[in-house]
C-alpha cells in the first residue's frame, strides 16, 4: 500500500466487494479517496507511475470483468457530503459525486418536496445518477437528473498530473434519455442541485406506498444493478424480455429476474460472465422474437 498525505492506495483489491452486483476481479491498485484533494493526490500518483485511470461510483450500473482492472481504479464512494440551504424560493443543494441517492431522497423528504418520489427508485450516488441522466420510467415531475441539476464540476488533468476544476451549468451540458455528455474528460467530483419550495404534504406517504410497489415488482432482495437495458422507443425492454420467453434464464449463478425481466440477478455466486452471457443472450434472443436491439445501461469496466 502507498500512504500518500492525501489518500491511501492499496494494491491487489478484490473489486466485488464495490459492486451491486457482487462480482468482479483485481484491480491492480485502488484509491479512495474521502475529498477533492486527495482525488488529485491520487490522479497525480497515476500520472507520475503511468497508469490508466479507471473510475468506480457507487458501482451500481457497471459490470467489472472477472480479470479485473489494470493500473489504478478510483472508488467515490467515499467523497460524500451535502448542504443544504433555502434561497429565492428554491431548496439548493450542494454535494460531492459519491454522496448516495438516498441521502438526496432524505434532504428532499424533510422538506417535502416532489424530487423524493423518482429518487426513491434510484439506487448508487449523484455522479452516476448525473452521468447517467438516472430517472424512472414513470411519468412523473422530475424524472431525471437533467431536471434536478443546476451545474457540476469535474477534475481534469495534463499528462504531468496538473489538475483543475471546470464548472459546467446544466445548460452547457447534452443531455438525453440515460446519458450525459459535454462534461468529458475528466472525473465528476460535485453538483449543484435545485428545486422550488412547493411542499407536497403527502409526499412521505406516497413514496412508502412507491417502495412497496417496488418491492413487489422488483427482485430488491438480490444483488442486482438495477435495470439492465435501456427501454427502447416504444416498447420497455423488461415487456420485451418477457415476451421472449426469458423470464428465469439461467448461466451459472445470474439469472434473468421472475420478478421484472429488466433485473439479472445474482443469485449463486455468479460471475461477471454468467451475467455477460446472460445479457448477450437476451439481446440475440430479443433481436430475434421482436427486431428489437437492446442496448445496455450498464458501463463495462475492466479487462474483456
Amino acid at each position: 500500500m502507498s500512504s500518500l498525505a492525501a489518500v491511501d492506495i492499496e494494491d491487489g483489491v478484490r473489486l466485488s466487494s464495490y459492486t451491486s452486483w457482487q462480482t468482479g476481479g483485481v484491480a491492480d491498485h485502488l484509491a479512495l479517496p474521502k475529498t477533492i484533494e486527495g482525488l488529485r493526490a491520487a490522479v497525480a500518483w497515476a500520472c507520475e507511475h503511468g497508469l490508466s485511470i479507471t473510475v468506480l461510483g457507487g458501482g451500481t450500473n457497471v459490470l467489472v470483468s472477472d480479470a479485473g482492472i489494470r493500473g489504478l481504479t478510483i472508488g467515490l464512494k467515499h467523497m460524500t457530503g451535502s448542504s443544504v440551504v433555502v434561497d429565492d424560493g428554491r431548496l439548493i443543494i450542494e454535494c460531492l459525486a459519491g454522496t448516495s441517492k438516498s441521502e438526496l431522497l432524505k434532504i428532499f423528504l424533510k422538506h417535502k418536496l416532489q424530487p423524493a418520489l423518482f429518487l426513491a427508485g434510484l439506487p448508487g450516488d449523484v455522479g452516476g445518477g448525473i452521468v447517467m441522466n438516472a430517472g424512472v420510467g414513470e411519468k412523473i415531475t422530475p424524472r431525471e437528473f437533467v431536471e434536478i441539476t443546476d451545474w457540476v464540476e469535474v477534475l481534469r488533468w495534463t499528462q504531468n498530473g496538473d489538475s483543475e476544476i471546470v464548472r459546467f451549468r446544466c445548460q452547457d451540458l447534452q443531455w438525453r434519455y440515460r446519458h450525459c455528455q459535454g462534461w468529458e474528460p475528466g472525473i465528476l467530483v460535485r453538483a449543484g442541485l435545485s428545486w422550488p419550495m412547493q411542499v407536497v404534504p403527502e409526499i412521505l406517504t406516497i413514496v412508502r406506498q412507491a417502495n412497496l410497489t417496488r418491492a413487489q415488482k422488483q427482485p430488491l432482495d438480490m444483488p442486482s444493478c438495477g435495470s439492465v437495458f435501456i427501454n427502447p422507443p416504444g416498447h420497455t425492454s423488461g415487456r420485451l424480455i418477457e415476451s421472449a420467453g426469458l423470464k428465469g434464464y439461467t448461466v451459472g449463478g445470474a439469472k434473468v429476474s421472475e420478478k421484472h425481466a429488466n433485473f439479472i440477478v445474482n443469485f449463486s455466486k455468479a460471475t461477471s460472465a454468467d451475467i455477460d452471457a446472460v445479457i448477450k443472450h437476451v439481446q440475440k434472443v430479443v433481436l430475434e422474437t421482436s427486431g428489437v436491439q437492446l442496448k445496455t445501461e450498464v458501463v463495462y469496466l475492466g479487462q474483456w
